[in-house]
């Protein structure tokens, strides 16, 4: 396990926290993109599968966790995009 990998994770981690908090409050999906968080997915679970194929250790759980805070924000955007459909 690297500490590094570990410090890189934990930090990009940070931020989902607050985006889902704003996601739920505002109702709405004003400076969000839904190709960004695919691609954000797609990567997550790259290194998922990294860790289970090739290094499996730890930093598995942070990059789980995140994939589901990720996921969590998607559902989200998906939630404000229906509510926000409904208001037009």
């Amino acid at each position: 396990m690297s500490i590094f990998e570990a410090i890189m994770i934990a930090s990009f981690g940070c931020a989902w926290p607050a985006s889902i908090y704003k996601s739920y409050v505002s109702r709405n999906n004003n400076g969000k993109s839904l190709a960004f968080l695919i691609i954000v997915l797609i990567g997550y679970t790259a290194g998922i599968i990294h860790k289970v194929m090739y290094s499996f250790d730890l930093i598995l759980g942070l990059y789980i966790l995140i994939f589901l805070m990720v996921l969590t924000d998607l559902c989200l955007y998906v939630r404000n995009y229906r509510i926000m459909g409904i208001k037009q």
